[in-house]
């Protein structure tokens, strides 16, 4: 009986490749390569491509829910994969992006070490804490890692005006900042919910993409 009911379920689970042809998936996964785009140019020292892709990243990220909320048709089976698909995807865009951002700034020192493992580690346990209880009401609890590199990249504004030791000590600390914000007890509301904000985003992704663009010419 056990073995009937195992082959029916697997002959009922569809091919893994199968939910990368839903629409909200690929949004995730166009964010994905703007993530892997961010850290490749960190690692190799452009910065202001890397900015365009951590913004990209978020764009994306919130792109996917709403499209995901409009479309119609999708099963339950795209939601819980579409789901996990944003958490598999998330720490590596709002974790370990920032962390590398930092230590290859950081030119790798060791005690950069220390703030890039706190900031993932924060990452790490505030989605955990968000994929086990989910939202209050209708906000989060801890600061949302998405608002980490909206706000970094406007932080690394600073960069072409203040030293490099004196915007080394600004980044190091804005990242431990930010991280404490991720698993402290704060409200903040559920930004990417609101039509009006996506439209503000996607307004802040062209400026800040404008302006490092600029840097890049």
């Amino acid at each position: 009986m056990t073995t009937e009911n195992s082959t029916t379920e697997e002959q009922q689970l569809r091919p893994i490749l199968s939910y990368v042809g839903d629409l909200p998936n690929l949004c995730s996964l166009a964010g994905l390569g703007c993530t892997v785009l961010a850290i490749y140019f960190s690692l190799i020292g452009v910065y202001a491509a890397a900015m365009i892709g951590m913004v990209w990243a978020v764009a994306f990220d919130w792109a996917d829910g709403l499209i995901a909320r409009r479309m119609k048709g999708r099963t339950g089976d795209d939601s819980t994969f579409g789901g996990q698909l944003d958490v598999v995807i998330d720490i590596v865009s709002y974790g370990v992006t920032p962390a590398i951002l930092l230590l290859s700034y950081g030119n790798f020192e060791p005690i950069f070490l220390i703030g890039a493992f706190l900031m993932l580690a924060a990452a790490a346990i505030r989605l955990s804490y968000f994929s086990t209880f989910g939202l209050t009401g209708q906000k989060y609890t801890g600061l949302a890692l998405d608002n980490n590199s909206l706000i970094l990249v406007f932080i690394f504004l600073l960069e072409g005006v203040l030293s490099k030791g004196n915007f080394t000590i600004v980044l190091y600390a804005s990242g431990l900042g930010l991280a404490a914000l991720n698993v402290s007890q704060i409200k903040t509301p559920k930004l990417s919910g609101s039509p009006v904000n996506v439209f503000i985003l996607a307004a802040y992704t062209l400026g800040i993409s404008a302006i490092y663009g600029w840097a890049l010419l």
